[in-house]
C-alpha cells in the first residue's frame, strides 16, 4: 500500500520542490535588470501603442529614448505637450512643442450626395468591401460606410453619420489608427490649426464624379484661382489644401461650386 500511494505522491513532491528551487534560482541569477529610465518613461507615454510616433509601440519608443541620444521627446501626438515635457525632464534636454494634429475624412459623399451601385450582402466591414469590385458605392473613391475607423478608434473621435465616417475633432488625438485602418486610404492626420480641407479623393475626370457624387471635385481649379497664399492646388483632378500655406481665409471654401471644400466646425 505505501508503495502504490504514498511514495508516488512523495516522489512528485520531491520533484516539484527541486523545479520551484530552480525557478527561484534562475529569476534571481538569469533574470534582466530593467532600466529605470525606460520605467519612468514608459510611465509617461500613455500606453495607446498607435505608432503615431514611428515606432511599433509605447515600449520601442521608451527604449528608443532611453537608449539612443538624439530622439525627439516630442514624437507622441496623443499624449501631446504633457508627455513630450514630462519625457524631456525624464532625460534632462530642452523641451519641444508637440503639434497637434486630427484626423480628417477626405469624402463628403454621405446618403444626401451619392448612393450605392450595387447590393453587397458580404462580412460587414470596409475592408471585405473594399474587395468585393472597390466597394458598393458608385463613387469607387468613397468612403466605404461599415466604420472600420470606428471600430478601431480608441477615443471615441469618429463616427458614421448619414453613411460615412465623420471626426470630431475636439476629441481626436491625432494617434492615426484610422488613417491606417481605412482600405480606401480617405482619411489623413491635418494639423489642427488648418480648419481648411478637401471632403473628396476622387481623381475621376469632373463629368464623371458629377455623375457619382454631388460633393465631389471636378477640378474647377476656382479655389487654386482665389486662394491668396497658393495653398488651394488642383492636382490629377482633385484639389488639396496644403495646411503650411493656408491662412483659414475661407476664400476657396466659398468659392467651391460643390461644397467638397470645407472646415470646421463642419456645418451640415
Amino acid at each position: 500500500m505505501f508503495t502504490t500511494v504514498v511514495l508516488p505522491i512523495i516522489i512528485l513532491s520531491a520533484l516539484g520542490l527541486i523545479a520551484g528551487l530552480l525557478l527561484a534560482l534562475a529569476a534571481k541569477f538569469m533574470a534582466v535588470k530593467s532600466d529605470p529610465k525606460f520605467d519612468q518613461i514608459r510611465e509617461a507615454l500613455p500606453g495607446a501603442n498607435c505608432g503615431a510616433c514611428g515606432y511599433t509601440g509605447c515600449d520601442d519608443y521608451a527604449k528608443a529614448l532611453a537608449s539612443t541620444e538624439g530622439v525627439k521627446t516630442n514624437l507622441c501626438i496623443p499624449g501631446g505637450e504633457n508627455t513630450s515635457r514630462a519625457v524631456s525632464e525624464i532625460l534632462g534636454v530642452e523641451f519641444s512643442n508637440v503639434e497637434r494634429m486630427s484626423a480628417v475624412v477626405r469624402c463628403g459623399g454621405d446618403c444626401d450626395a451619392t448612393g450605392y451601385a450595387m447590393e453587397y450582402r458580404g462580412p460587414q466591414t470596409c475592408s471585405a468591401c473594399n474587395t468585393f469590385y472597390q466597394g458598393r458605392g458608385k463613387c469607387s473613391h468613397a468612403c466605404l460606410g461599415f466604420g472600420d475607423c470606428v471600430a478601431v478608434c480608441m477615443y471615441d473621435a469618429i463616427h458614421l453619420e448619414n453613411g460615412i465616417a465623420v471626426v470630431d475633432k475636439e476629441k481626436c488625438t491625432g494617434c492615426g489608427m484610422c488613417v491606417r485602418e481605412c482600405p480606401n486610404s480617405i482619411i489623413e492626420l491635418r494639423p489642427t490649426s488648418n480648419l481648411v480641407f478637401v471632403r473628396c479623393s476622387s481623381h475621376d475626370k469632373g463629368a464623371f464624379t458629377r455623375k457619382v457624387c454631388s460633393r465631389g471635385c471636378i477640378g474647377c481649379k476656382k479655389c487654386e484661382k482665389v486662394c491668396p497664399t497658393g495653398a488651394a492646388k488642383v492636382t490629377e483632378n482633385l484639389a488639396s489644401i496644403d495646411p503650411k500655406l493656408c491662412t483659414n481665409c475661407h476664400a476657396c471654401e466659398e468659392a467651391c461650386p460643390t461644397q467638397c471644400i470645407r472646415s470646421y466646425p463642419l456645418n451640415k
